[in-house]
């Protein structure tokens, strides 16, 4: 879950020195590159990251094969995390599948799995212009034009994404689901919903609703399983990186379309169902042209409740990391307090989907 804009220029330390984790972080890039000298251009903390951190570096290499100024984001796990959520090393392995697939990702770059270096692991990656922030897309008033170009390119980085299915042995640690994907999800947020102490009995009749009413089976591709506005950059009205892959998984497609256009990342635009931006018809003619599958709009509208169950019980989750003690945080906390809306949000999907009698 991230919020990210393009980092200033030139941020100096406070006191004229850079901490130590910052430094090791410079020497370990100078030791993968082979540069003779590395200077600390600037370092802080992107705003957003409940789940995993994230810190802007920029960095003047002298010699070695990198040399050059370099603008990376450096990756590392939260001081606790929700269950889905997979390791450093897993998410690096799939953001290169995701490279080398065409998908517009920022280019990942190294693993570092060895905690001497900053007390745990991390990933490094390139670090693209624009903003992630959601609040600020959905309300820049585009052009109409510009919007239904941002919609299209949605539908395009889906495709390219989706091209890729298992087997795939740098993917073998993603879990292929048995029988349905959709029985998986409706099973996986059962479980997770089982660990929350107090009751929520509409997720509970949302998720018998969506056991009932599951599609058949059908062919599994990677999805990105958090793909929605907020965790893709713009720049220019072009879309430059494709962030945030800790909930990658083997699964029916259209989930990752029915999470894009769910009510609950519309930002409050409700108006506009494709990530409160622009309309389905636009999503859906792109993301055709370029996967050769037409979306069954009635399945999207299911993947969509699917979504706002899932959003749920993650919400609850952040919050107990907070109620527990684990990570005492107010966006932890706040973030527990959205799980009314989406129950109302569930009744309104199983009202339209017909399965409020």
């Amino acid at each position: 879950m991230l919020s990210r804009s393009t980092a200033s220029a030139n941020q100096q330390p406070a006191h004229g020195t850079w901490p130590d984790s910052v430094l090791a972080l410079a020497e370990y890039v100078r030791e993968r590159t082979g540069a003779k000298q590395v200077r600390v251009l600037a370092h802080h903390r992107l705003s957003g990251g409940a789940i995993q951190n994230n810190d802007a570096l920029t960095l003047a290499c002298t010699g070695g094969q990198r040399p050059g100024r370099h603008e990376l984001v450096v990756r590392s796990d939260a001081p606790s995390g929700v269950d889905a959520s997979m390791t450093r090393a897993q998410e690096f392995q799939v953001l290169q599948c995701a490279f080398h697939a065409g998908v517009t990702v920022p280019e990942p770059l190294w693993l570092c799995e060895d905690d001497a270096v900053m007390g745990r692991a991390f990933c490094v990656m390139a670090r693209v212009k624009g903003t992630a922030h959601a609040r600020t897309l959905v309300r820049a008033d585009m052009e109409p034009g510009q919007a239904r170009s941002l919609v299209r390119q949605l539908g395009v980085e889906l495709a390219r994404i989706h091209s890729v299915k298992p087997p795939l042995q740098a993917l073998d640690f993603l879990q292929m689901p048995t029988g349905s994907a959709a029985l998986a999800r409706v099973h996986t947020c059962r479980a997770l919903l089982a660990r929350v102490p107090e009751p929520h009995p509409v997720l509970e009749w949302a998720l018998n609703w969506l056991e009932d009413c599951a599609p058949d089976g059908g062919e599994l591709t990677l999805c990105h399983g958090d793909f929605r506005t907020g965790n893709y950059m713009v720049h220019e009205g072009r879309i430059t990186g494709v962030l945030d892959w800790e909930f990658a998984r083997w699964s029916d497609p259209i989930e990752d379309l029915g999470w894009l256009c769910a009510r609950c990342w519309r930002f409050g635009a409700f108006d506009k169902p494709v990530g409160g931006l622009g309309y389905k018809a636009d999503l859906f003619e792109a993301y055709t042209q370029a996967s050769g599958r037409a979306p069954n709009p009635d399945q999207v509208l299911y993947w969509e409740a699917m979504a706002s169950v899932g959003w749920a019980v993650i919400a609850l989750q952040q919050a107990q990391r907070h109620l527990s003690g684990e990570q005492p945080s107010l966006e932890l906390a706040l973030t527990g307090r959205i799980v009314p809306e989406m129950e109302l949000d569930l009744l309104h999907y199983m009202a339209m989907l017909g399965g409020a009698h």
